[in-house]
């Protein structure tokens, strides 16, 4: 049985997904970041960052209990586990990795911060909307170039890059984003949110 330490933030639906996909029987332990609950002694203990989303499974390598935080670790760490979602073939191995670490560096950051000033900013700051807007845009024409004739990042292969970038993308309104403006990545995303697990993962929790 695997603990989700989690909220409803992109990051954490990442792992949801992750394990409604994989099947993993795992139990929800809610974690309002509104009220701190991230600085709580017993979640650091697990996630010594105070972010979510963390996981402990006690059915580890070797038998041994593994705590885990960090959304892209993870998912890795599910991937192998399980089998799925990662390929075995060396270049699509490298290729998933490469858009992993493509929204782990930029794509969730770069959309954070548009999201803070957007929506949570005490004071309206024209120059972050701008320089956060501008990168945000740039990275959603990263990706709609990429998915042009795919349907997934990996083209007909659904992996973790999948699980990791939509839940960011489906905050398209927060980062004042229009879809019609990026049609390869609408129609991915469409596809995406027609795949039951992931309706099942994004409710979480």
């Amino acid at each position: 049985m695997i603990d989700l330490y989690t909220w409803g933030t992109p990051n954490g639906r990442k792992v949801s997904i992750m394990l409604e996909a994989t099947g993993l029987p795992y139990i929800v332990h809610p974690v309002n970041i509104l009220t701190d609950d991230q600085f709580k002694p017993d979640f650091l203990s697990i996630s010594p960052n105070s972010k979510i989303p963390a996981i402990t499974d006690e059915n580890g390598p070797d038998g041994q209990q593994v705590k885990l935080f960090e959304s892209g670790a993870i998912l890795l760490y599910l991937a192998e586990k399980t089998g799925h979602f990662l390929p075995t073939d060396p270049m699509k191995r490298i290729e998933c990795l490469q858009w992993l670490m493509w929204q782990m560096g930029g794509f969730g950051p770069m959309l954070g911060q548009a999201h803070h000033f957007n929506r949570f900013a005490k004071e309206s700051v024209p120059y972050a909307k701008k320089r956060y807007g501008d990168e945000t845009r740039r990275l959603w024409g990263v990706l709609d170039k990429h998915l042009t004739g795919r349907t997934f990042i990996l083209d007909q292969d659904l992996s973790i890059a999948d699980f990791a970038i939509y839940p960011w993308a489906c905050r398209y309104e927060w980062q004042e984003i229009q879809l019609e403006d990026f049609p390869h990545v609408k129609a991915w995303m469409d596809t995406m949110g027609d795949i039951e697990f992931v309706q099942r993962g994004m409710a979480v929790p």
